[in-house]
């Protein structure tokens, strides 16, 4: 005779054993998908500092020196490596800054799910009027 609350251990085994690896992988990619965010708000956060620091100077040359200097300096601490750095004066009837900031971000589960792609791209861009002498 079997009873039924043995059967019930197994079903219950079962469902767990089934449900754990789709539950796990979602709670990975909650967490990656932060880390991503995180990312791109610290580029983000960058260039505002660089542009804002830019923005004062006289001239432009002196504008992309400082910039780039700007966002290198916010950057050092982060873990968060530039792969480019770009700070431009875009012309225009507003005379303004723009400095923009990639990086290259590395997804840590990369071989965990297939065709997930290993790194891409992460840009953070800010834009700011340049102070008049």
């Amino acid at each position: 005779m079997v009873t039924v609350g043995k059967r019930k251990k197994g079903q219950s085994l079962v469902e767990f054993a089934l449900l754990l690896p789709l539950f796990l992988l979602m709670v990975v990619g909650v967490a990656e998908f932060g880390r991503a965010w995180m990312t791109r708000n610290i580029l983000t956060g960058a260039a505002r500092e660089g542009a804002r620091v830019a923005a004062v100077q006289p001239t432009f040359p002196l504008s992309q020196a400082q910039g780039t200097a700007r966002v290198n300096s916010v950057l050092s601490g982060t873990g968060v490596t530039p792969s480019g750095i770009s700070v431009t004066d875009p012309g225009g009837p507003v005379n303004s800054i723009r400095v923009v900031v990639t990086s290259t971000y590395s997804v840590a589960i990369t071989g965990f799910i297939p065709g997930l792609p290993g790194s891409f791209p992460l840009t953070g861009t800010a834009t700011m009027r340049r102070e008049r002498y």
